[in-house]
């Protein structure tokens, strides 16, 4: 890849980037928060073991949707951009044809395969513990398979909507829409006393979502096609045969995308096999806080994602470095203070879902896993530049290479670590997952993430919130006293720190704070 020099375009690249991420992080606060806000009403509502219960079907269910997309969710926006960089709009419609058809019949499937092996799942003695509640997990997941197919094909619709470079559906739809839903239905369930439609109150949404998003595809999709074909520019830049591109692209993805996801989930359904429902509980909660974390993550990765699939299609290698290591310094000033506050009061976090949930190791499993997602917000979008670069099969084996450390160590320290080996694994998990394409990206792209907007987030986040929080918790205890003390003194520090820095982390008001509603 050619080296070149940054041009005023990149500071252009970087306020749209900013527009769009700005728009994805209000909707990712909201959808964080419904997140939170459910995973509550389960914990106390349905007490701990039939918590456990609806955590490992809806963690079952999320996996088969993984595995259902075919990786359509990178394939789909690195060919959609790569089309739209190229000006080849003809070849969008074939595109979408030959990625959503096949994300429909494997979705199909996985919900008969699911439906069928259900009942053999719930009895294999893997959930022995709690054999008692075995059939009331065989019920969820057959009820789980119905909806798999309106998932799948609702994400992957909103998937080829950031192929045209538009965040608002996803915002909208996925972070707003859906969350709003689900929680709606659930506290009408659990007002109502039903503990048979949960999981229906929980995944009914996607069929909202479905529809809605086949909509603003139809939309942004008819505006692109209108536009004319520069057939100089593509002859020499796109394949003969672009559906086989596309796959030899999209088919490592998805095998990565499954061990993603597993790395993500495979750990409640483990720990519900080997130590039953209630500590699936257990260690669904002490771990959600990631999962809020990784919204933010996954909030800017989607206005990165497309732009930096285009240029890297044209080769712009300084516009990568500075957005790539722009993007990361987003990500750890927004990441970075959550990680360090839950780290610090992870009693007074246990404590918000219930009693009973601060028992144990669950503190020490909050602490373990903060510390490794710091690492890990600091290396930024490191697996998608690798793959937006083309190397899907580096990114393959990399996720690979840490799916497998997450397996054998929680196969390992669970039965004698309990909740503790199973965050174990997933720490050093993260760990893998992040330094190793980090060497690579070095090495052979010759980027990081390590420019001044990150050391100076990174920085803050540790003067402003990380040292009070340690003080307030040494002075105050660990409980909601000295959190509110803590957060009475890092959040004026930190945002009048942020806005001091605001050059430096390019948080300017009107690259961040412009026009939301023209993302785009």
């Amino acid at each position: 890849m050619a080296l070149t020099r940054a041009t005023p375009e990149h500071g252009t690249v970087l306020a749209s980037t900013a527009r769009s991420g700005a728009l994805n992080l209000v909707a990712a606060g909201f959808s964080g928060a419904a997140g939170l806000a459910v995973t509550m009403l389960i914990a106390r509502g349905l007490g701990h073991t039939q918590a456990g219960v609806f955590f490992a079907a809806t963690s079952a269910f999320l996996l088969a949707q993984m595995i259902a997309k075919l990786g359509t969710d990178t394939g789909l926006v690195y060919w959609l951009a790569r089309l739209r960089a190229l000006r080849r709009f003809d070849l969008l419609h074939r595109c979408l044809r030959s990625m959503l058809l096949p994300v429909l019949v494997a979705s199909v499937a996985m919900a008969a395969l699911l439906m069928l092996a259900a009942p053999r799942l719930a009895t294999t003695g893997c959930f022995g513990a709690d054999v008692a509640h075995a059939p009331q997990f065989a019920r969820q997941l057959r009820l789980l398979a119905l909806f798999l197919p309106l998932a799948a094909l609702s994400d992957a619709l909103l998937s080829a909507t950031r192929g045209y470079r538009t965040m608002r559906p996803t915002a909208l739809t996925e972070k707003v829409l859906r969350p709003s839903l689900q929680l709606a239905g659930l506290l009408v369930v659990l007002l109502a006393g039903s503990l048979t439609a949960d999981v229906a109150a929980w995944a009914a949404p996607y069929a909202v979502s479905m529809l809605v998003a086949g909509w603003f595809l139809s939309t942004v999709d008819r505006r692109a096609r209108s536009r004319p074909v520069d057939e100089q520019v593509a002859d020499h830049r796109l394949p003969a045969d672009l559906t086989r591109a596309v796959w030899r692209f999209t088919a490592p993805r998805a095998l990565s995308s499954i061990a993603q996801v597993g790395l993500q989930r495979l750990d409640v359904l483990l720990v519900a096999a080997l130590l039953g429902f209630r500590a699936a509980a257990v260690y669904t909660v002490a771990t959600r806080f990631i999962v809020v974390g990784q919204l933010a993550n996954q909030a800017i990765g989607a206005a990165v994602q497309p732009r930096l699939a285009e240029l890297l299609a044209r080769g712009d290698t300084a516009a990568v470095r500075s957005l790539y290591q722009t993007s990361t310094g987003w990500v750890v000033a927004l990441t970075w203070p959550l990680y360090l506050l839950v780290a610090v009061f992870a009693p007074a976090y246990l404590q918000a879902f219930g009693a009973g949930y601060r028992q144990g190791s669950a503190a020490v499993v909050v602490a373990l896993l903060c510390a490794a997602m710091l690492v890990a917000a600091a290396c930024g979008m490191v697996d998608m530049v690798l793959t937006m670069g083309g190397r899907t099969t580096w990114n393959l084996a990399n996720v690979a290479l840490a799916f497998g450390v997450n397996l054998a160590v929680d196969l390992v320290a669970i039965p004698r670590l309990g909740i503790l080996g199973a965050a174990l694994g997933w720490a050093l998990a993260l760990l893998a997952k992040n330094l190793v394409p980090l060497g690579q990206i070095a090495a052979v792209l010759r980027l990081h993430p390590f420019g001044p907007g990150t050391i100076r987030a990174a920085l803050l986040a540790a003067g402003c919130v990380g040292v009070p929080a340690i003080a307030a918790r040494l002075l105050f205890g660990a409980g909601p006293a000295g959190l509110a003390v803590a957060l009475a003194v890092a959040v004026p520090a930190y945002a009048a720190g942020c806005l001091a820095c605001r050059h430096q982390l390019r948080l300017s008001p009107t690259a961040l704070l412009g026009r939301l509603s023209r993302a785009h």
